[in-house]
């Protein structure tokens, strides 16, 4: 379903070029729930922008289906991303359009049907359990809902992928869970394709079937999720894995009484 071949990226800055992506290689089958996993910096946000081309690679190839993203003309590009839906971490709703209007814009962009457009939102406001949000405004809304409209935004054109850029990290864990038990369902009744870009191990074990892990731009374990947590083999998963243990070991006390 998606193949990336070679990938690099480079970015000018004024102490000097970075390489992001270093000859990135990866496959990913359709209808999976992938996950690319890396501390900040190691290039995550940078991989998925080159899935759509947000990001032009400076070198190799992107293919989604029979298409090569990569090389496609503007006018192609455009038509492409109308499958490649993509959420966000911090939402990136209109403020001054309510929640119906919101799901609607991408569909008014792609010249979707007017007569259409009414059904098209109600069905997508149904799927995400926001029906009685509808004319709500993103300042009425929780960190969840608004991720919500999001994800309803981003499946509006019926895309066969989605890419989800750290959507769950400024979220607390109860609606991080919501959020996660959502695209799986999804996942489930769509049939999509889902790429999840995170720093967070417990978003890997509960949604993903098969995890990568990304170091300084170069993918350094590939493999499902299962072996990856019964056995990693990188010193960047094993460390991911330390802290996350750790972290669930701790124990605040206030007053001698643990919290």
């Amino acid at each position: 379903m998606i193949s990336i071949r070679n990938i690099t990226k480079t970015f000018n800055t004024p102490f000097g070029k970075v390489d992001v992506l270093k000859d990135v290689n990866l496959n990913i089958e359709k209808g999976d729930i992938f996950g690319i996993i890396g501390f900040s910096g190691a290039g995550k946000s940078t991989l998925i922008r080159c899935l759509n081309c947000l990001e032009s690679p400076d070198g190799g190839e992107v293919y989604i289906g029979n298409k090569e993203i990569s090389s496609l003309s503007n006018k192609e590009l455009r038509s492409a991303r109308k499958k490649i839906g993509m959420i966000f971490q911090q939402f990136n709703l209109l403020d001054s359009r309510t929640v119906f209007e919101n799901i609607a814009f991408p569909l008014e962009i792609a010249k979707y049907p007017k007569n259409k457009i009414k059904d098209r939102v109600e069905e997508l406001l149904k799927l995400v359990e926001l029906t009685d949000k509808r004319n709500a405004y993103p300042a009425q809304l929780s960190g969840g809902q608004k991720q919500r409209v999001g994800i309803a935004r981003a499946l509006a054109n019926d895309p066969d992928v989605l890419l989800s850029d750290e959507a769950t990290s400024a979220l607390d864990p109860q609606t991080t869970y919501s959020i996660l038990k959502l695209l799986k369902d999804i996942n489930k009744k769509l049939g999509l394709t889902i790429i999840l870009i995170t720093h967070e191990l417990e978003v890997i074990k509960y949604c993903c079937n098969n995890v990568a892990v990304l170091e300084d731009g170069k993918i350094i374990e590939n493999r499902d999720v299962e072996s990856f947590f019964a056995n990693p083999t990188s010193d960047t998963a094993k460390l991911f894995l330390n802290i996350t243990k750790q972290l669930q070991n701790c124990t605040v006390t206030v007053g001698g009484d643990g919290i």
